[in-house]
């Protein structure tokens, strides 16, 4: 990468301050910059480092007035760096062109245009893949799946049979779609298996992480919604339906047939029992445990989940338990003192009466 700062800005839609003719070769982190490299700050608490920072050039907000380096002002610095960073970024991934001699391609597999099919792949019987699609080494895309067209499925992710993958989807290394949902009757101390036979869906321009597993509806559907991100290690189960634009972060878990509405947010080790609902825009904290339905619009943390205002109050309140343990010892002796206090002095009266 080499381009002046005024042509970074065209790329991103930004305005220069500062010296626009300056040469930028590359890009890093505001800690991490050297000489020659832009970098960027989105969030005010890092806004002292500007000045320390060794790169030649800052993308931020048109918040900031002064600065001792040439800057790009944009309303979203993170994006407008994102984009960026896919501007320059080279292709780490050498993808095979077409299909590879090793791949295991089944009976009547349609495939899109320029696909690139990675060695050691297997496509079962039926299965589809659409144009400008990669599967990567060691995928296994069970019988009658459809994939969609630019689709990504990293090394060795699992995708089981009847599964409806969309367009643009981003699927990470280790993970498994479409295994069999957790379900089993007992019967006289017996668990005896109960058939999952229905599918998953996931829609257009959905990302998923590494080591997900997403569980095939029992009779119907489980379904991530359109633009949903899935962090890491990320647990969902049968008939789950996962609402638009959502975020999912490291180690959550959903149990079966819970709904989350759009824009929802779980935040890492959080977990949700099933059968319930998740509003619209709703927040759930790290390591919260839902055992109820969530209004949209609320940010509940704690086990059980409560509104977030109420768990904080609650947790303050916890942190003083030793405070509090101590002062009860104390007004319990006093109360025992007093107590004796008076016996002895009703029964010294009782006495003078006699």
């Amino acid at each position: 990468m080499k381009k002046t700062l005024n042509e970074i800005a065209q790329l991103i839609d930004g305005s220069v301050v500062g010296d626009g003719n300056i040469e930028i070769f590359g890009v890093c982190g505001i800690k991490e910059a050297k000489q020659g490299e832009i970098t960027f700050i989105a969030n005010p608490k890092y806004i002292s480092l500007m000045d320390h920072t060794n790169a030649s050039a800052i993308i931020t907000t048109p918040d900031i007035k002064v600065s001792s380096k040439p800057l790009i002002l944009t309303q979203n610095p993170s994006l407008a760096f994102a984009k960026l960073l896919t501007l320059v970024a080279p292709n780490e991934y050498d993808h095979y062109k077409g299909v590879h001699p090793t791949a295991v391609i089944g009976k009547n597999v349609k495939l899109g245009k320029n696909v690139s099919i990675d060695p050691f792949v297997v496509m079962e019987d039926n299965s589809e893949l659409g144009d400008n699609s990669v599967l990567c080494a060691g995928v296994f895309i069970g019988h009658s799946t459809k994939i969609g067209c630019k689709t990504i499925v990293y090394p060795h992710v699992s995708i089981r049979e009847r599964m409806v993958i969309g367009n643009r989807v981003i699927i990470h290394s280790g993970t498994v779609i479409g295994s069999d949902g957790f379900g089993f009757a007992t019967v006289k101390g017996l668990h005896q298996k109960i058939p999952q036979i229905g599918t998953v869906i996931i829609e257009d321009d959905v990302e998923i992480g590494a080591n997900v597993t997403i569980d095939r509806a029992r009779f119907d559907k489980t379904i991530i919604k359109h633009g949903t991100k899935i962090d890491n290690l990320v647990q969902i189960a049968h008939n789950v339906v996962v609402g638009e634009n959502s975020i999912i972060v490291a180690q959550a878990g959903i149990s079966g047939s819970t709904i989350l509405g759009k824009n929802v947010t779980l935040a890492g080790q959080s977990g949700v029992i099933g059968h319930i609902n998740i509003g619209d825009n709703a927040v759930v904290a790290a390591q919260a445990g839902v055992t109820k339905s969530v209004p949209a619009n609320t940010c509940v943390s704690g086990y059980p989940a409560k509104p977030h205002k109420k768990a904080k109050r609650i947790n303050a309140c916890v942190q003083k338990l030793p405070e509090l343990y101590k002062l009860v010892n104390e007004l319990q002796e006093k109360i025992a003192t007093l107590e004796e206090a008076l016996r002895v002095e009703k029964n010294g009266i009782s006495k003078n009466n006699n």
